[in-house]
């Protein structure tokens, strides 16, 4: 990425992502759909409610393995090919570490957090039975957004994308034979989610070992450096983190919308899976923006960056108006596509939430390319401190605009949370760029 047009490279990098990144959402858009269309409302809301909390812990995991593999990005863009193997296997190191430490504590907690956020008893053991199958899997997890994340870090967005495809339709697949064949219910749809992940991540190793020589490492390259460790560690902590703070807010306005009942949450849960979707090129962009500011920062080329960013900006823009359109227009579509026809209530809940938050889908936009080029360039603080940002304005967003509001408000408390976040990214990145290369823009 050190060498051509910066917007046709991050272009064709960002297609590949984007299609994995579609299809690794469904991995739970095939758990909503199946099991909302085969099990009922109370089923897709035992779901919905567990979102923030795989929220919490997942996101950690995949902020941390991105931020492991940015060092490991920015010694291939110094060709440094020694150091390159030595980040690969410090990464796996410390990744396995900190999944075995997680996974203990999540199973362990997963039932007392889901009583303080306030779960309603009509789904909390199809909730609880669903959270902890996922917690079980962390390592699943793990393994594929490690090995896709080393991967992409040495130019190839496209290897991790076959295998997903293939482990997508084997979600489905799975899904089918756990919750109709072996009647496994709410916790059957989790199991095919960690089955398929497991296999996507075994696939895409097999293959990188047989392609990748970076990977076929030497005896000294695991020879661990506390060192060079906390170099990985001074970008991946903050990364995590600033998921985690993100979804720490997710989990409080997730609370607040406990109380309004089963069908106002899987209306929640119909919109928010869409909303994942949507906002898929926006994030595609900012993780291209990140390998492709990691690889030309680590080569010294700052002003190549800031034109990647500029010209990401204006792709994301016109994404952003376009799907925010379509997302708002075709609310009864999606609904059907959850819970089947004749659900008019939730298809009026579902189009508040597109409203509310399709709007804002250009900040969003701003928000993952400034972040990810931060994070590309090895400045982890402010993105982490964003997330703060976010955490603060969200928590404190949906209990008041939900008390003002009702359900509208809680709805609202995401794009504020953006903006909250948006604020101080954009100075730290716009005074970063100006100070390499003397120009904002």
């Amino acid at each position: 990425m050190t060498v051509g047009s910066p917007l046709r490279l991050i272009v064709m990098f960002t297609i590949p992502l984007l299609i994995g990144n579609i299809f690794q959402q469904l991995y739970n858009i095939a758990d909503t759909v199946i099991v909302g269309r085969t099990i009922g409302v109370q089923a897709l809301a035992a779901v919905g409610a567990t979102g923030p909390l795989c929220f919490l812990v997942l996101g950690f995991f995949f902020g941390f393995t991105g931020g492991v593999t940015v060092i490991t990005a920015q010694r291939f863009g110094a060709k440094d090919h020694r150091g390159v193997r030595r980040s690969i296997a410090t990464a796996t190191i410390l990744c396995t570490a900190v999944s075995l430490i997680a996974t203990v504590v999540s199973v362990i907690f997963t039932r007392p957090l889901l009583r303080m956020m306030n779960t309603p008893e009509d789904i909390f053991d199809g909730a609880s039975g669903y959270l902890s199958a996922i917690f079980i899997g962390i390592g699943a997890t793990v393994f594929y957004n490690l090995i896709s994340g080393i991967i992409r870090a040495l130019g190839d967005s496209r290897t991790p994308l076959y295998f997903l495809i293939i482990a997508s339709v084997l979600n489905i697949v799975l899904d089918f034979i756990f919750i109709l064949w072996f009647d496994m219910g709410v916790a059957g749809a989790a199991w095919a989610t960690v089955v398929s992940q497991f296999a996507a991540g075994f696939w895409c190793y097999r293959y990188a070992l047989r392609h990748f020589r970076e990977l076929h490492l030497r005896r000294s390259d695991w020879r661990f450096d506390w060192m060079f460790a906390w170099e990985h560690l001074r970008i991946a902590l903050p990364m995590a983190f600033q998921f985690s703070i993100t979804a720490i807010g997710v989990i409080v306005m997730q609370a607040v919308l406990n109380r309004f009942g089963s069908t106002t949450i899987a209306a929640f849960t119909a919109a928010s899976k869409v909303d994942q979707i949507a906002v898929q090129p926006g994030f595609s962009i900012g993780i291209a923006v990140a390998t492709f500011a990691a690889q030309n920062y680590g080569a010294k080329l700052y002003t190549r960056v800031r034109h990647g960013v500029n010209a990401c900006m204006k792709l994301s823009t016109v994404f952003a108006v376009l799907i925010g359109i379509a997302v708002i227009m075709l609310c009864p579509q999606f609904t059907a596509l959850f819970l089947g026809e004749g659900q008019s209530e939730i298809v009026h809940l579902v189009r508040i939430y597109m409203i509310t938050n399709g709007g804002f889908y250009v900040l969003l936009g701003f928000l993952f390319i400034y972040r990810n080029a931060l994070q590309g360039m090895g400045y982890a603080f402010v993105p982490m401190m964003a997330g703060v940002s976010e955490l603060f304005v969200r928590s404190f967003g949906a209990p008041l605009l939900g008390a003002w509001f009702g359900y509208a408000g809680v709805c609202l408390s995401n794009p504020a949370a953006w903006i909250g976040a948006l604020i101080p990214l954009s100075w730290s990145y716009l005074r970063l760029i100006r100070r390499l290369t003397g120009r904002y823009f």
